[in-house]
């Protein structure tokens, strides 16, 4: 199994049974930082997840790439204390 598909069973894993979860993200495109903020986990599909997340006080979606996770432009808290 490739590490790619190790992470997206990770997140399905999560997704499925506490999709509540802490995320760090550094990006510049789309921009995005969060260190260590609450998302809910709202969706997996095959080469994307979609996460909501209340840092600016009102709840925004994100869609972001399983290779961002590997490529460490995303953090997923709970993945690294497993």
């Amino acid at each position: 199994m490739s590490d790619l598909e190790s992470i997206k069973k990770e997140i399905k894993a999560l997704y499925e049974t506490n999709p509540a979860i802490h995320i760090n993200i550094s990006m510049s495109h789309p921009k995005i930082h969060l260190e260590n903020d609450p998302a809910v986990i709202k969706g997996i599909y095959p080469n994307i997840f979609r996460i909501e997340e209340y840092s600016s006080g009102y709840p925004q979606c994100h869609t972001l790439l399983y290779a961002d996770v590997l490529t460490n432009q995303i953090e997923i808290v709970e993945l690294t204390h497993a």
